[in-house]
């Protein structure tokens, strides 16, 4: 082996160094910077060339340290999981959230629960019917049904706000789902044309998998990697990124929750190719949102937000229905008899429209005709709804505890998903985030190295300083 053929391996030795100083600065500037994975250089020994003649020494050795790139330490196992779980995650997280919000309104049990004012309510029939023709009682039973009928109408008109808000919120999560795998799409086409290069990806590559996961939290997206470095990223079974092509979803239906049973909230394809054609997602935020969004089935198994509302109906009606059929049978104090003590408005939603017919007490039918308008009989018979087995007491008491299960329920699912989540992020960070303890081995170790591979060319320039000036010198 020439000896000028050191110098070189000399070199390899400090290029390799450097670029391992180079990668471990680039992971230690990196360390807490979301979806960074960190890297390591990939070296190999480079063999002796040459060929053996009769004046070759028998043994070479090789000649350096080749740097073949620069690997990223991540798992797509490990990656493919936290996707999952956060698809899972994000579902469950959505629906806990809106049954979260209807438990909330209910402010049950409490003194501003509807269960307090329909115990007030027939408090006021059975204090009337102890008072009948007093003014004093039958002010309060009107004002206590007043308030009934408002905080009724209250809680349903809240309901349909929180359909609402939820509505827009979609359009939000479509709005976010559409960027990111457009930047993904963009990202593929940028990565492929640098790995035909031969240069290394691996901060675009972190920077696509941090968006394939907020796709997978969404939508539930699922990634299919390719031979040239792109990937495909499919919701509900079709791509919405292929390559560097995204083809963009909307959210379509109703904004109004009385209009969602007619145009039911959905996720659309919007590419011309594929329009109007739904989507039928398998998890995400997006799919979550959607399932509370849901019309009203009539079997309780629909939207969460409109079966809360058609129990605010059913109470309305109920407790309209069971009032009316006693009062009918009543005599007022100035002998009316057949009165409606609720009204109902044709085309207008119970809870909605549910109002008090009486204006003071002469339209009351609180008697019982044959027995005198001031019996009290009638109103006592109202008073007893509350303890009967299908009352509107009963009714609410139903929903409040069904609603109090599912929410539960849900927050349970959400809660082991999150710990799924979780545990599936620990592990990927766990391989992929950067050990600040590890560095500075690594970092020390490659300082060494090149010191080492400095020492080696200092010697071999000064073997060389020997042979070219001083062969010849000696003795004289």
């Amino acid at each position: 082996m020439s000896t000028f053929s050191g110098l070189n391996t000399a070199y390899s030795g400090l290029v390799a160094a450097r670029n391992g100083i180079d990668v471990v600065g680039q992971n230690i500037a990196n360390a807490n910077t979301e979806g960074y994975t960190r890297q390591r250089i990939s070296t190999s020994a480079v063999p002796p060339t040459g060929y053996a003649s009769l004046f070759a020494a028998g043994f070479r050795a090789g000649e350096g340290v080749s740097v073949e790139g620069v690997s990223r330490l991540g798992d797509s196992f490990l990656d493919a999981r936290v996707r999952s779980s956060a698809a899972t995650s994000g579902y469950w997280m959505s629906r806990a959230e809106a049954l979260t919000n209807i438990e909330s309104t209910l402010q049950e049990p409490g003194e501003n629960g509807l269960s307090t004012q329909l115990n007030q309510f027939w408090s006021a029939w059975q204090g009337l019917a102890n008072q009948v023709g007093e003014a004093a009682p039958a002010g309060v039973l009107l004002a206590e049904a007043g308030v009934l009928v408002t905080r009724i109408s209250a809680g349903f008109n809240e309901l349909g706000g929180q359909w609402a808000q939820l509505r827009g919120k979609v359009d939000g999560m479509v709005s976010e789902l559409n960027n990111a795998a457009a930047q993904v799409a963009d990202l593929n086409a940028t990565i492929r044309s640098t790995l035909a290069a031969g240069q290394s990806a691996n901060e675009l590559l972190d920077r696509r998998g941090v968006l394939s996961s907020t796709i997978a939290s969404l939508a539930g997206g699922t990634v299919r990697a390719s031979a040239d470095g792109s990937v495909e990223v499919l919701i509900g079974g079709n791509a919405i990124v292929s390559g560097d092509t995204f083809r963009p979803v909307q959210a379509s239906g109703a904004y109004l929750m009385d209009s969602a049973e007619a145009f039911p909230v959905s996720l659309e394809w919007a590419d011309p190719t594929r329009s109007g054609k739904a989507i039928d997602l398998q998890g995400g935020e997006i799919a979550g949102a959607l399932s509370a969004l849901a019309p009203a089935d009539g079997s309780r198994t629909g939207g969460a937000i409109a079966e809360a509302a058609e129990e605010y109906n059913s109470l309305a009606t109920s407790l309209a229905e069971q009032v009316n059929a006693l009062h009918r049978t009543g005599q007022s104090t100035t002998g009316e008899t057949n009165l409606d003590f609720f009204g109902l408005p044709p085309g207008v939603p119970a809870a909605r429209g549910l109002f008090v017919i009486p204006a003071d007490m002469s339209g009351i039918a609180a008697g019982e005709p044959g027995a005198g308008a001031y019996a009290g009989t009638i109103a006592d018979k109202i008073a007893q709804l509350s303890v009967t087995a299908n009352s509107p007491s009963k009714v609410w008491s139903n929903f409040v505890t069904r609603i109090g299960v599912a929410t539960r329920s849900d927050l349970q699912q959400a809660v082991v998903a999150d710990l799924t989540a979780t545990s599936a992020r620990s592990m990927q960070l766990a391989g992929a985030s950067v050990d600040m303890d590890e560095e500075n081995v690594n970092l020390l170790t490659y300082q060494v190295a090149y010191q080492g591979a400095a020492r080696v060319l200092t010697a071999i320039d000064e073997m060389l300083e020997v042979l070219i000036n001083r062969t010849g010198l000696v003795g004289r």
